[in-house]
């Protein structure tokens, strides 16, 4: 089979591709309008913001023949935005039109106590058959979205799958051979595959009797998952190799050589083989090189996203660059390189700090920092800020303007009360700023999740620092993924039983196999927590 990809310029589309030839069919582009209505089979992957999406189509002359063809029912499958391109507008993008083929607005998730952006596995219920579901096992898929097509807005005929996320709303639309879904099958591992597959298999419009769907009785509401999220800190080695190290404190030199615990490429795989939700790549040596030169980290990613079907995030170096021979690279030209070698999310670290003491600075005329830049072309939910704070411990409240907390872990003097001070380049340089300034400030610019580190637990094995985790996950509503400091599943276990974490993330114990991706899996399942 030859599919026909409408790829208009923006985020990852490499893994669709990626996941189209692991099938076994051949990928062309979309060159011209017509390709779109003469096209076999379509597949629309709607990265990015509403807008983004419906302005890039207009001006590639891509509108009408979309609709004409949706219309006219031949073999379509949309992703993500996609499917919100179907409605006639959203809230992201206000007096911005969609494709109107059906009816409504598409509405950004109320404040329910829940973070925004959905971002992970969630179930879907599905409303009645359909063959792109035939064999179906009831998996949870991935999404990331912060905006939803509501159910009182999708007309009967089209509704599919409906999944909740603190309300109901639409997972996926079919009519005929015409079908979108809201999460991204190219990232929801075998099962997301699976569903491709029936898609780029015979005639999606041929009707087949279902007998093996899986669904939960009517009204149960599905349930997301706690993301288990495998991180692989990157570097170069004395010998001039990329390879995946760990540090204690940030400190990866062992008996004066570079911790040495495989390759990158490699353990991305193994750790997508043995269930890791996500995975985490950190250039963290990024900061010092021109990213667009940085040619090894970008095969890195497009090697991965070869074999790994789930989302990648990729930091370190995601900054605007000016390098000694003059030549120039926005951050957001950065962001978009990764993007297109297979980064579903980038990672900002250092550069947020800088960003945020110039928001508090109070400067009128401030440039967009770089997760403005991204934000607002690819979406919030491709932006994580990582967030490397350190205890600072005080006698009373009364000694710091800092947001300040009472600990159970008392400083080396006794002190009941600590700050958490933010630091930059890889933990070796403290700021005046603290963690709630921080992540709020962010939030406001933009970004869509929070890693949270913290370096007084990096390497222990003493387990996360909760009392942290409770500070910022009471501070913002974007999710947190929780860093540092796992020793053992048991570890997890704590976490999401004593913090409302969204994911736990962890490195060394995986790398070195002291725990498996698998045993925190079954030991969280075993403490009635929500896995996939």
């Amino acid at each position: 089979m030859t599919v026909t990809l409408l790829d208009y310029g923006a985020g990852n589309v490499r893994s669709v591709r990626n996941a189209i030839r692991q099938l076994g069919h051949r990928v062309v582009d979309v060159a011209a309008p017509e390709d779109i209505l003469s096209a076999d089979r379509l597949l629309f992957p709607g990265v990015g913001s509403f807008g983004l999406v419906m302005e890039r189509l207009a001006g590639m002359g891509y509108v009408e023949p979309l609709r004409q063809r949706i219309l006219a029912g031949k073999p379509f499958l949309g992703i993500c935005v996609a499917l919100q391109a179907l409605y006639e507008g959203s809230e992201e993008s206000p007096g911005v039109p969609g494709l109107g083929v059906i009816p409504g607005q598409v509405r950004r998730f109320p404040a329910s106590g829940l973070a925004v952006p959905q971002i992970g596995w969630n179930d879907i219920n599905l409303c009645r058959p359909s063959p792109l579901f035939a064999g179906y096992g009831g998996e949870k898929l991935y999404f990331v979205h912060s905006y939803h097509a509501t159910l009182a807005n999708t007309d009967p005929e089209w509704l599919l799958a409906v999944s909740d996320y603190g309300i109901p709303f639409v997972a996926a639309v079919e009519r005929g051979r015409v079908s979108a879904f809201q999460f991204h099958p190219e990232k929801s591992g075998e099962a997301g595959l699976a569903i491709l597959g029936r898609y780029l298999g015979p005639d999606p419009g041929e009707r087949i009797t279902v007998t093996s769907q899986v669904n939960r009785p009517a009204g149960t509401p599905t349930r997301m998952a706690k993301r288990i999220i495998a991180c692989l800190d990157v570097r170069s080695n004395d010998a001039g190799d990329l390879v995946v190290t760990k540090g204690d404190q940030y400190d990866v030199r062992q008996d004066g050589a570079v911790r040495n615990l495989g390759k990158p490429v490699e353990l991305a795989r193994r750790y997508y083989q043995e269930g890791a939700d996500e995975i985490t790549f950190l250039n963290i040596t990024g900061f010092r090189d021109f990213p667009l030169q940085d040619q090894p980290m970008l095969a890195v990613l497009e090697r991965t996203s070869e074999n790994v079907f789930v989302p990648l995030t990729i930091g370190g170096g995601i900054r605007a660059f000016t390098d000694a021979d003059g030549r120039h690279a926005s951050a957001l030209a950065v962001a978009s390189a990764y993007f297109r070698a297979g980064a579903d999310k980038i990672s900002i670290g250092s550069d947020a700090v800088a960003a945020v003491e110039e928001y508090l600075a109070g400067d009128q005329q401030r440039q967009p920092s770089a997760i403005e830049e991204i934000s607002a072309v690819y979406g919030a939910q491709a932006v994580v800020i990582s967030v490397d704070p350190r205890r600072v411990y005080v006698g009373s409240p009364a000694e710091t303007t800092h947001n300040c907390i009472r600990t159970t872990i008392p400083g080396p003097a006794g002190e009941e009360y600590c700050w958490y001070q933010c630091t930059v380049k890889g933990g070796r340089e403290g700021r005046d700023i603290d963690v709630v300034q921080l992540v709020q400030v962010c939030a406001k610019l933009g970004a869509g999740e929070i890693l949270l580190n913290c370096i007084d637990r990096d390497g222990t094995g003493a387990g996360f620092d909760l009392e942290l985790i409770a500070l910022v996950k009471a501070a913002v509503s974007i999710p947190v993924i929780a860093s540092s400091g796992a020793g053992s599943a048991a570890h997890f276990v704590d976490l999401f039983q004593r913090t409302t974490a969204d994911a736990g993330l962890a490195a060394g114990i995986f790398h070195r196999r002291e725990v498996l991706i698998e045993a925190v899996k079954e030991a969280v399942r075993e403490a009635g927590i929500e896995t996939r």
